[in-house]
């Protein structure tokens, strides 16, 4: 606790701006998010400040419960298996975009065929990688083509939004979205605010919140400062430490899995030795205690929650040994060596001190740490361009499919928009998990994907975290597994 706290929990509150309490009107709540969308598109960035305001915006094909169970969303029923490499699903009858255009299989198609162009060059690909085609059978009938059998088809669905085949085109699209969801876009603010009003026309039912304002507050204090003069009814990534400070707080353990994904192919951590000296000089146990307060897990040596599907129960974290460490780099000739780590500030729950605290960690055991800390948007260009990329890069991987495929396709595969490293033979053994329709040989397979990147070290695994959110008195409202904001779940109590 000490020691994380002092590299760490110096100066949280910050110089405080000042934060008014204003009265709330009935129905409407004002969301404080940790960092701006770069774009409204909802399909063109891996970006959670886009998700938290067009989740409420647009919808997807088959949607999730609270507690993460897959059902029918747009589409009528859960898709259909009509072959080894194709799909059918059923459409909802009578739903319209918010513009007025149909949505049908037309528009389902042009969603599809869209965020799988190469040339459109989605970051949510790896949801969607073994996705080739769709084609309209009739208004209300999609089938959806993969590359191979693709036994999680169903989930990667969830992920999908629907766009109108129309507007998207238009050169507005990023900046004022049309969906078929329970909200309608009003306006954006660069740099304050974002406003949605209640659409009216909403197919399902209707929500009981009819306006949602999000403000951009990227500094952890001021959120707390703002929800506690009742500016705010919504904090994102509340401090652990402040949980008893708010009004209400609602918490879950999540899909979110901090990591450090390090550069095997190039610089100091192209050594193998250098990399899991990395790995032992981190206590993960005293992140998990000092800096999350016990809201959080170490991770297990992957980038997998028991829960999800391909997590290898005999793989376990690389124990805290500096000493280890500190013999390895001596090893490598590489004690005294500058790394340099990218990271973020605001984007996720104490992003910024994660990454200083492992850099303490790593110069500790004879490393030159060298922190780099970016505004999101260029954070995101860094992260996704491989042609560049740095010795370490700090990211909060989550995954909505509960499914290896999503995080070893991003992260472990070679060419994955995520991985650093270029070992053929793991990605072979992720390909052929992806297409494999056994469930014990794919498990099998990931398993061992899951010690062979162990063994190597691409990564530093650091921790699961839990989603922690402040609230109002008048908000009521439990936080979901998949961390999704779904303002029409909410409820305001007057």
């Amino acid at each position: 606790m000490s020691k994380i706290r002092k590299y760490l929990l110096v100066g949280l509150l910050m110089s405080p701006i000042c934060v008014s309490a204003v009265s709330a009107h009935a129905q409407e709540v004002t969301i404080a998010l940790g960092s701006e969308p770069t774009t409204l598109d909802p399909q063109l960035r891996e970006d959670g400040g886009e998700r938290a305001v067009n989740d409420n915006i647009y919808e997807t094909l088959m949607a999730r419960r609270p507690d993460g169970s897959l059902v029918p969303g747009l589409a009528a029923a859960p898709p259909k298996l009509v072959s080894p490499e194709s799909w059918e699903v059923k459409l909802r009858d009578s739903i319209r975009f918010h513009n007025g255009e149909p949505f049908n299989a037309d528009a389902v198609v042009f969603s599809v065929k869209r965020i799988i162009n190469p040339e459109f060059n989605s970051e949510q690909v790896s949801f969607f990688f073994t996705i080739k085609d769709a084609k309209k059978i009739d208004d209300h009938t999609v089938r959806i083509f993969t590359e191979g059998p693709d036994p999680i088809l169903p989930s990667r669905l969830y992920w999908m939004k629907m766009v109108p085949s129309g507007y998207a085109n238009n050169p507005k699209f990023a900046e004022a979205p049309i969906g078929t969801g329970p909200y309608k876009f009003v306006r954006w603010n660069r740099g304050q605010d974002i406003l949605l009003e209640v659409n009216t026309d909403y197919w399902a039912e209707k929500p009981q919140i009819k306006k949602i304002t999000y403000r951009f507050v990227e500094e952890p204090g001021t959120r707390l400062a703002g929800l506690k003069a009742g500016e705010f009814d919504l904090v994102t990534n509340l401090l652990p430490e402040f949980t008893q400070e708010v009004p209400k707080a609602t918490h879950v353990l999540g899909l979110e899995h901090p990591i450090i994904i390090l550069n095997a192919d190039a610089g100091p951590t192209k050594d193998v030795r250098v990399r899991q000296a990395l790995n032992y000089a981190v206590d993960k146990k005293a992140l998990a205690e000092g800096l999350y307060e016990g809201f959080a897990q170490v991770a297990q040596g992957q980038l997998l929650s028991p829960s999800f599907f391909g997590f290898n129960k005999d793989v376990g974290p690389y124990p805290y040994d500096a000493k280890k460490a500190r013999s390895l780099l001596k090893e490598a000739g590489a004690t005294e060596t500058t790394v340099e780590i990218i990271g973020t500030s605001g984007r996720w729950l104490k992003d910024r001190e994660v990454v200083e605290a492992v850099a303490a960690y790593w110069d500790d055991v004879g490393i030159k740490s060298k922190v780099r800390i970016f505004e999101f948007n260029e954070y995101l260009n860094r992260l996704f361009d491989r042609k560049t990329r740095a010795d370490a890069i700090f990211v909060v991987s989550s995954n909505e499919l509960l499914d290896a495929d999503k995080s070893f396709s991003a992260y472990y595969k070679a060419g994955g928009i995520g991985s650093s490293n270029t070992d053929a033979e793991l990605a072979g053994l992720i390909d052929k998990a992806r297409t494999e329709t056994n469930v014990e040989t794919r498990a099998s397979l990931y398993h061992q994907a899951v010690k062979r990147a162990y063994d190597q070290a691409y990564f530093v695994w650091l921790l699961n975290i839990e989603d922690i959110y402040g609230m109002s008195k008048r908000l009521d409202w439990a936080a979901r597994v998949d961390a999704k904001m779904l303002v029409k779940e909410m409820r305001v109590i007057e």
